[in-house]
């Protein structure tokens, strides 16, 4: 039997963010007796794992990017709203937008992450960030406008802090990011911008923690610090940045060092991305909503956080919650799901197991780590892996297609064959 949205009267459960754990909990809950509302500032899923890829160049946007009518249309009882959400009124079961009040018997908050600053408002204001594709093709169109001066204004001096590229956190982000812009420099640099010293480009990965990937096993973090300082990343370790003067370029660390630089790449943390109306008592360490087993958000009786924003500390293997990533999301939408249809029909939902399917990162061409499943694989086998798994994961036959594609031409080519400047970025004064 087919349940149509318009025509289902209760029970209406709103989904707010159309994320990883937004998606798995809709593609739950796909034709079941639920009306289901999805609200989201973008009309797109975004696959945040290849971001940087869109940064350095390597893919356009489209390639990992979704619609989300695209995969909402063929679900009868969902329906999706492109809107900003303002406030969520727990009292009177609302959720207050930019187009209009929603009531709710159910409310899911999938909201994700957004960038941690640790409160430092002048690295905001002047870093650039991966949290979305505005930012990443900010980053594209930035990097090569700095190639663009060095080009122009090789007299006045200022060709080290151009060509000057730092990227802080060491996280799969930081490394990827650093990886791929080391690779420009070695293929990027000679084929296209003749005129400048490739070796004047410095890349700087910057970790406030003694190892790089930090998540992973000491053998992984090793080997993918390995992997930077051959491609020519300097990596420093130990070291925090202190701050950033945007005017002069200049970037002091804690060790008293000072680099040069127009380009900060800020990946050295994230926060959960809250909601005005939620008992600020209710939200905890890194700006997380605490849940319970069940993904409830503990006083509250129809609320439910899922994903980044959520902070479960029911497992004593993670006393600071789950891990911030996509699997987690993933896992959580899908449970809730099963949930939600046990809560309407009287059964017993089921606790959250978080299942740790492995970590891995890339660090460039035949350069990866991989830990799944226990067996840890560092080179070319793990390149071969996290590529596959990368593919698989995305949304979508043609995106698969148009990511292989891409690969296929930069590796047979060494370019990254999108780097054009279509919207050139200004930075803030």
């Amino acid at each position: 039997m087919k349940h149509h949205y318009q025509s289902m009267q209760t029970p209406h459960l709103i989904v707010i963010g159309g994320g990883f754990a937004g998606l798995e909990l809709i593609k739950k809950l796909n034709n079941k007796p639920i009306k289901i509302t999805v609200l989201d500032k973008n009309n797109y899923f975004n696959f945040q794992p290849l971001m940087y890829q869109v940064a350095s160049g390597g893919l356009g946007p489209d390639a990992i990017a979704y619609p989300l009518r695209k995969i909402i249309g063929s679900m009868p009882n969902v329906a999706f709203r492109m809107a900003e959400v303002k406030e969520v009124n727990t009292a009177q079961n609302e959720v207050i937008t930019n187009i209009g009040n929603f009531t709710y018997d159910y409310l899911c908050i999938a909201t994700g992450a957004q960038t941690n600053f640790f409160g430092n408002a002048e690295l905001e204001k002047h870093c650039m960030q991966l949290k979305s594709i505005p930012d990443a093709l900010d980053l594209r169109s930035d990097i090569l406008q700095e190639f663009e001066k060095a080009l122009s204004e090789s007299k006045t001096g200022d060709i080290e802090r151009f060509l000057n590229f730092v990227v802080v956190g060491g996280g799969p982000t930081g490394v990827e990011t650093a990886g791929s812009l080391a690779e420009i420099k070695k293929n990027v640099i000679p084929a296209d911008y003749k005129e400048i010293d490739a070796n004047k480009m410095q890349v700087h990965l910057i970790e406030a923690a003694p190892r790089v990937l930090a998540a992973m096993s000491e053998i992984s973090s090793k080997k993918a610090q390995q992997f930077l300082e051959e491609l020519g990343v300097h990596v420093q370790t130990n070291t925090a940045v202190e701050s950033y003067d945007a005017k002069t370029g200049n970037l002091t660390l804690s060790n008293g060092q000072i680099l040069k630089t127009d380009t900060v790449i800020w990946s050295a943390g994230v926060k959960g991305k809250t909601i005005p109306g939620i008992s600020a008592d209710l939200v905890v360490r890194g700006n997380r909503y605490k849940v319970d087993a069940f993904n409830k958000i503990e006083t509250l009786n129809n609320v439910y956080a899922i994903g980044d924003i959520s902070y479960m500390t029911t497992d004593e293997a993670f006393p600071n919650g789950h891990p911030m990533v996509g699997t987690v999301a993933q896992q959580q939408g899908k449970l809730l799901g099963n949930n939600l249809l046990k809560i309407i029909n009287n059964q017993q939902p089921k606790p959250y197991n978080y299942f740790n399917l492995g970590s891995m990162a890339t660090i460039g061409r035949h350069k990866a780590v991989f830990e799944i499943f226990g067996i840890k694989m560092q080179g070319y086998i793990a390149w071969l892996g996290w590529m596959f798994i990368h593919l698989m994961l995305l949304v979508g036959f043609r995106n698969r297609l148009v990511v292989f594609l891409n690969w296929m031409w930069n590796y047979v080519s060494y370019q990254r064959a999108i780097r054009i400047i279509t919207r050139p970025f200004v930075p803030k004064q």
